[in-house]
């Protein structure tokens, strides 16, 4: 019962803040970038806050509860990524001052571009939201009231309000309040497990050696860190919730920084939420993966410690959940809808958004009842976005000196993604990496005819 009352009275702050924000978020800067202020902290924080959601506390544990150490590889190849945005285009991108993926693909080449974007990425956005209702569902189940059903449509209808009420303005504050407590939690849990199992010596004794190798091991070889690598990693590199704290922050300086730094903080994090799982599987090894954290919270903690874990935990995943619900609803308002029905002033922009976002909360509910797993399902929205939208963007940065033109875009565009999206449907292997070359290949294929074509037209 205490473990009710202390997540009913996280999500009742939730829904104040969300309250006492509504009236700073009346306008477009504030309501999509927070004014376009926020210092270092804030944005660190609130990439922290957005990384360690359902994948990397429900889902990460559960890989290091199947193959160990390795398991960290989900999170560090986000690190990988975030150092290189740091050092080489988040300055770029902060001096846009836009508000929106789209908006970038759309400078880089034209409209159709961006509006073939937009619409992947709201596609796959879908997936990811799924994800953390999902993370949610399985998180708030071992409360013992209610199905995990029950709460999966519980925590959508109230980090969807949250979202309406506060937008970025809210988000971007709370994200720095909620990664202080998320960093609390899982080290707490950490100590709490290892004390349990005898220290760090005694966990190495109750697991098989191989579970303890790194970086490679035998049930996770060269290939399948490639395949992070360019699946997962990428979307750290270019991605609409990454961009989405670029443009928050309140000049280049503070991006680069702050993207830098969040590099440098999700590493820890990515070895203790890892070795948790890991202790899950020594303690509890008849029990599914992705029930590894969930369960010693469960059976370990007094039920106000656990309580406390579970705050944070969606802590985790609210963060989540709310920025790439707002990043999805964002690009859906202005670079979809707002293409084919422009609003009759800015003042409207922000009702329309809101519409959108109950729009896509409801359709990621709909598409999280009908999926079984975390990981699954990111990798599905990854697969599909990395292998459309990466190599286009990161060549439009260089496109005078690649020579790349917007119709090779496109069909790199077309052709990666949907060429993704088959190799998850049917479960061809290796196919998501060569949905990457297909999109190359296509870029500059492409990009070349198109070129020789304009010069015989003249």
């Amino acid at each position: 019962m205490s473990g009710l009352i202390i997540i009913a009275l996280y999500f009742l702050t939730m829904l104040v803040i969300g309250v006492a924000s509504r009236r700073k978020a009346r306008g477009i800067d504030d309501f999509f970038v927070a004014g376009r202020k926020s210092p270092s902290p804030f944005v660190v924080g609130s990439l922290l806050a957005t990384i360690i959601g359902g994948s990397a506390t429900i889902g990460m544990a559960g890989l290091g509860f199947q193959q160990g150490l390795t398991g960290a590889w989900w999170l560090l190849v986000g690190s990988i990524g975030l150092v290189f945005l740091g050092l080489f285009f988040a300055k770029k991108v902060r001096r846009l001052a836009l508000y929106t993926l789209p908006e970038l693909v759309e400078r880089q080449y034209d409209q159709r571009m961006a509006l073939a974007a937009s619409i992947l990425i709201v596609v796959a956005w879908i997936g990811i939201i799924a994800a953390q209702i999902i993370a949610a569902g399985q998180i708030l189940g071992i409360l013992g009231a209610g199905s995990p059903t029950i709460w999966m449509v519980i925590f959508t209808a109230i980090f969807v309000t949250y979202t309406i009420l506060g937008g970025q303005h809210a988000i971007i504050r709370t994200d720095f309040l909620q990664s202080i407590i998320i960093f609390a939690g899982i080290f707490a849990g950490l100590a709490l497990l290892l004390s349990r199992l005898g220290g760090w010596e005694g966990l190495r004794i109750s697991l098989p050696a191989e579970r303890f190798a790194f970086p490679l091991s035998p049930q996770f070889n060269g290939a399948a860190l490639i395949t992070l690598l360019l699946l997962v990693g990428l979307t750290y590199l270019v991605g609409p919730d990454m961009y989405s704290r670029i443009f928050c922050a309140r000049d280049d300086r503070a991006a680069s920084t702050a993207t830098l730094w969040t590099a440098a903080l999700i590493i820890p994090l990515a070895f203790a939420i890892t070795v948790i799982g890991m202790g899950a599987a020594s303690l509890f090894p008849d029990i599914a993966p992705e029930q590894a954290f969930p369960t010693v919270i469960n059976e370990l903690f007094s039920p106000l410690l656990a309580g406390i874990i579970l705050a944070a935990l969606l802590c985790a995943v609210m963060s989540s959940a709310d920025t790439t619900l707002l990043s999805a609803s964002t690009i859906l308002t202005i670079d979809i809808i707002g293409k084919f029905r422009p609003a009759a002033s800015p003042a409207n922009i922000v009702p329309r958004s809101k519409w959108a976002i109950v729009l896509l909360g409801i359709c990621a509910l709909i598409l999280a009842l009908m999926l079984k797993g975390v990981i699954s399902a990111l990798l599905f929205a990854y697969t599909i976005y990395t292998s459309g939208v990466i190599i286009p963007v990161i060549a439009g940065f260089f496109k005078h000196r690649l020579k790349v033109t917007p119709a090779g875009a496109l069909a790199a565009l077309i052709g990666g993604g949907f060429v993704g999206l088959i190799s998850k449907l049917l479960d061809i292997k290796y196919l998501d990496l060569g949905a990457l070359l297909i999109s190359g290949g296509l870029l500059f294929l492409v990009s070349y005819l198109h070129r020789r074509f304009r010069s015989a037209a003249r």
